[in-house]
């Protein structure tokens, strides 16, 4: 389906309303201008639905499983309620666990906190330092990034079929790309890591807030997300799956609410305290809870599934065709992929551009368009490194380089975008790419911090 038929297709949903939709902000150039956020993959805007939800609620604030009064048991059931249609919204099994924790990272960080004695790690080197590099307790094998989905199901094959039988494994798997966009075959890893008597941990953060997500469907044993990607605010995450590694394993933190009794041992025993812990979610959601997080990612959740993905879905399609057409008209840029062009993908697509420091570039998008993206390596320096063809050693970090205009460096631009994109935000952008590569910036720029910055006052 062409752009100019998605456009006139009255199915295509309109965008979804999110905080910050009017924020203006000031260009260098003079004037200002509605901000376009195009910067998703870092951060979802919250939607409003999200937001009206928490106001709502925020009156009626309380203690969680703490407390007798009213408030503090309304906000118990709003906390367990909110448990529910996260599972829901995964469509997880029946005796699967939603723990609550701070985000992605916190996650995987607790599932490897939980892993059995000598547990194997199998991840490939395309994954965000998220889902990269909690197995520090494992031992770990890392594979190299695949140029198909068949051959990245070929490459794990090879790899479990060559691991030391009985003992337990583990795989980790994006479900997208936060650099390329691209989907992995994860229903397909599912059954390799399952034919081989291995588990499989899907990082489904840039996934969740763009397509459904069915556990059961995709047949993996744990899910992990983010809340402030899923048009939530800040502070929230989601681990979600199977429970016997998370009943066996020692509590993530130790502390209130994780502990179902405590007792002092009889001085002549040598005194200290025997604990008994929950086996539930609880156990590893020690202290007290960020509600708001919880009942925000909640309401996300129901706010998405009442707005149909489908929908969301056919309208994302639109807009990823409308900045790939753009950008391909674009000699000097080079659109970084591992499956191809043909590849299915969410709204994440990172590129470079001839002749540009991506630092510089992005910087002439902000200060001279009033548009927000991300430049450097995203947190995925191994990916980074092998799509760019850079040598290990080669500098780079995550966020801008010390580089300045013009000077090449180890980094790449990102766009990104959701359910609350408004067509002109993604218009301005392919239109500012083309006049930038055309023209050049109309503004001096110099690195302050690390970061490209416009001089002030300072014209081009």
């Amino acid at each position: 389906m062409s752009v100019s038929a998605v456009a006139a297709d009255s199915s295509v949903c309109a965008p979804l309303a999110v905080l910050g939709r009017d924020v203006t902000v000031p260009l260098v150039t003079g004037g200002e201008v509605t901000y376009a956020a195009l910067d998703y993959a870092a951060s979802a805007p919250a939607l409003q639905r999200v937001w009206d939800d928490v106001a709502a609620y925020a009156p009626y604030y309380g203690s969680v499983h703490r407390g007798a009064g009213y408030l503090s048991q309304l906000s118990t059931d709003l906390f367990e309620n909110s448990r529910t249609a996260v599972a829901e919204f995964l469509d997880c099994r029946e005796d699967d666990q939603v723990v609550f924790t701070r985000s992605t990272t916190d996650s995987l960080n607790l599932l490897a906190a939980a892993l059995p004695a000598g547990c194997e790690v199998f991840v490939f080197e395309t994954e965000h330092h998220a889902s990269l590099l909690p197995w520090r307790d494992a031992r770990v094998t890392y594979l190299d990034a695949p140029r198909t989905p068949e051959e990245a199901v070929q490459t794990l094959e090879r790899a479990l079929a060559d691991r030391e039988p009985h003992g337990p494994a583990l795989v980790c798997v994006t479900g997208a790309s936060n650099v390329t966009g691209e989907l992995w075959p994860v229903r397909e890893l599912a059954a390799a890591a399952h034919a081989h008597g291995a588990r499989i941990v899907l990082d489904a953060a840039q996934l969740a807030p763009h397509h459904p997500v069915s556990v059961r469907e995709l047949d993996v044993d744990w899910v992990a997300f983010s809340g402030h990607k899923l048009y939530a605010p800040f502070g929230s995450g989601v681990l979600a799956g199977r429970s016997d590694w998370l009943r066996a394993a020692e509590p993530y933190l130790a502390g209130g609410g994780a502990s179902r009794k405590v007792a002092r041992r009889p001085k002549e025993a040598g005194g200290g305290v025997d604990v008994e812990w929950h086996d539930t979610a609880a156990r590893h959601e020690a202290g007290s809870p960020n509600v708001i997080g919880v009942y925000s990612i909640a309401s996300a959740c129901k706010a998405l599934t009442e707005a149909g993905f489908d929908e969301l879905v056919a309208r994302e399609r639109y807009l990823i065709r409308k900045v790939r057409e753009g950008l391909a008209e674009v000699p000097a840029v080079r659109v970084l992929s591992l499956f191809g062009d043909d590849a299915p993908r969410v709204g994440v697509i990172s590129f470079v551009v001839d002749g540009w420091n991506s630092s510089h570039f992005a910087a002439a998008l902000s200060a001279e368009y009033g548009i927000g993206v991300r430049d450097g390596l995203f947190c995925a320096h191994p990916l980074l490194r092998t799509l760019l063809g850079a040598e290990a050693e080669e500098p780079g970090e995550c966020g801008a380089p010390e580089a300045a205009p013009g000077e090449k460096s180890l980094n790449a631009i990102r766009v990104s975008f959701g359910a609350g994109t408004p067509d002109e935000h993604v218009e301005r952008f392919v239109r500012a790419v083309k006049e930038l590569v055309a023209d050049g910036a109309r503004w001096n720029y110099r690195t302050e911090d690390g970061r490209c910055v416009p001089d002030t006052g300072a014209a081009a």
